[in-house]
C-alpha cells in the first residue's frame, strides 16, 4: 500500500488540456523511464461496489465484442489482461508498429476497467471481462527508446478512429480531448456511427472553478456518448467538465485499475469514467449484437441511475451508468406515438330530447323552489305579526316615553364599599 500512497500523488489526469486543437497525451511518466508496476490492492474498489457488474454477468459478459482503446497503448502482458489484448497499431511512431505496449500506463489502466480478468489475489476486475481490447496508440510519453512526449495530430487521430472501425471494433473508447472542432475527426465520427459503432469519449478534466471548461471534442459531436466523472459519493469530480455534451457519468476519482507490468494503481479523471461506459456498452452489444450506436446510447442513458443534478445541469447528464439495468431492463423499440386530438361525437336525437327535457325540468324546479321560498317567508312573517296585531287590536303601537328625570334632587353621596376604622 505504500507504493499506492506514493502513486496517489501522481494520479494520471486522463484527459489533458488541449492547445491548438491537437490531441494531447496522458500525464507523462518520469523522464527516461516508464511507469513502474503497481501494488496488490485486495479490498473491493468502490466503483465495483457502486456498479456491481457481477449481477449482469448471468446475462452478458461482453463476449464477442472488440473495444478499441485510443490511448497510450495497452500492455498486453499485464497479468489481468493477458490474452484479451490484440496487437493493435501505433499512429505515433514507426519504430513499434503495434499498440500492445504501454510506457505511461494510461491506456493499460483504461483497458483494465473494461476487460481485466478476475484474480484470486485481488478483488478488482473489469466490467466486461469477456470483451477484447484493440489498442490504438495516439499518444506516447518519453521512454528510453522513444523520441519524446508526443500526441497524434487531428488528422492522425481521425485516421486512428477510421482504422479501429475498419478493424472490427464495435466500441471506440476515446480518452483524448481536442478543444477545436476538426472536420477530419468529425467525419471519422460520422463514419463510425453510420457503421453501428458506439463511440464513447471523455469530456475532459478542465472543469474546475479556475479552469476554462472549453467545449471538448469528440465528446461534443452528435452521436458520441460524452462521459463525466463522479466520486465515491456520486458527486461530480472537481475536474470533470460540464455542459450539454455530458450524457452520462461514471466513477472517476480514486479509481483502482491495472498498471502496466503488473499490479494496480489509483487513477483520477474522466478518461477512466469513460472506460466504465464503454464496458457497459460491450455488455449491451454482447446481448443484442444487432443494435445500432443510437440504440445502445438510448439504452445506456434510459437505464442510468439518477444523480444529484438534473438533466439540464450539464454536470451529470442522464445519471450514473448502470451496467446491470442496461442489460436487464425491457424497453420499447418503437418511438412514442402522439395521442390523437379528442373529437367529440355529435349527440343523437334521443340525447338532444333528453337534454331539452332535463333543461325544462331544471327551470321548473327553480321556479317552484322560488315560489315555495316566498310562501315560507310569508307564512313565517304572518305567524309573528298576526298574534301581535290581534293583541293591540290592530292599532299601531308606540314605545313608552322615557321617565322624566328630576333635576332638583341632589345626588346621594357615593357608597363606600370598604370602611376602615
Amino acid at each position: 500500500m505504500q507504493r499506492i500512497r506514493r502513486f496517489a500523488g501522481l494520479l494520471a489526469a486522463g484527459t489533458a488540456a488541449g492547445l491548438l486543437g491537437l490531441v494531447l497525451p496522458a500525464t507523462p511518466a518520469a523522464a527516461d523511464e516508464c511507469a513502474q508496476p503497481g501494488e496488490a490492492y485486495r479490498p473491493v474498489p468502490w466503483p465495483q461496489q457502486m456498479l456491481a457488474p457481477e449481477r449482469a454477468w448471468q446475462f452478458s459478459r461482453g463476449g464477442g465484442q472488440t473495444v478499441a482503446v485510443l490511448d497510450s497503448g495497452v500492455d498486453g502482458n499485464q497479468p489481468q489482461l493477458r490474452g484479451h489484448v490484440k496487437e493493435g497499431t501505433n499512429f505515433i511512431t514507426g519504430k513499434d508498429p503495434h499498440g500492445n505496449t504501454d510506457c505511461t500506463g494510461h491506456g493499460t489502466a483504461v483497458a483494465g476497467i473494461i476487460a481485466a480478468q478476475s484474480s484470486a489475489d485481488v478483488a478488482f476486475h473489469g466490467i466486461a471481462p469477456d470483451a477484447t481490447i484493440l489498442p490504438v496508440r495516439v499518444s506516447e510519453d518519453t521512454d528510453s527508446n522513444g523520441p519524446g512526449n508526443r500526441s497524434a495530430t487531428p488528422t492522425q487521430f481521425a485516421d486512428a478512429i477510421n482504422w479501429a472501425v475498419n478493424s472490427g471494433a464495435r466500441i471506440v473508447n476515446i480518452s483524448m480531448v481536442m478543444y477545436e472542432d476538426n472536420p477530419a475527426v468529425r467525419g471519422a465520427i460520422v463514419n463510425a456511427i453510420s457503421k453501428k459503432v458506439v463511440v464513447v469519449a471523455a469530456v475532459g478534466n478542465q472543469g474546475g472553478a479556475q479552469q476554462e471548461n472549453k467545449t471538448p471534442y469528440p465528446a461534443a459531436y452528435d452521436g458520441v456518448i460524452g462521459v463525466g466523472a463522479v466520486d465515491f459519493a456520486g458527486n461530480r469530480w472537481t475536474g470533470s467538465q460540464h455542459g450539454p455534451y455530458v450524457d452520462l457519468v461514471a466513477p472517476g476519482s480514486g479509481v483502482i485499475t491495472t498498471q502496466r507490468g503488473s499490479g494496480l494503481v489509483p487513477k483520477d479523471g474522466t478518461s477512466f469514467a469513460t472506460a466504465f461506459v464503454s464496458a457497459a456498452a460491450a455488455l449491451v452489444l454482447a446481448r443484442w449484437p444487432t443494435l445500432g450506436a443510437d440504440d445502445v446510447a438510448r439504452r445506456l442513458t434510459a437505464t442510468a441511475t439518477p444523480a444529484p443534478g438534473d438533466m439540464n445541469s450539464g454536470e451529470y447528464g442522464h445519471g450514473i451508468v448502470n451496467p446491470y439495468a442496461a442489460v436487464t431492463e425491457r424497453m420499447v423499440d418503437d418511438s412514442p406515438a402522439p395521442l390523437p386530438a379528442m373529437t367529440p361525437e355529435p349527440p343523437t336525437e334521443d340525447q338532444v330530447a333528453r337534454a331539452a327535457a332535463w333543461s325544462r325540468s331544471t327551470r321548473l324546479s327553480l321556479i317552484l323552489s322560488g315560489v315555495a321560498l316566498l310562501v315560507l317567508v310569508a307564512v313565517a312573517g304572518g305567524a309573528l305579526a298576526i298574534p301581535r296585531g290581534h293583541r293591540r287590536r290592530w292599532r299601531a303601537g308606540l314605545a313608552a316615553p322615557p321617565r322624566e328625570r328630576r333635576q332638583d334632587t341632589e345626588p346621594a353621596p357615593p357608597v363606600h364599599l370598604f370602611d376602615g376604622d
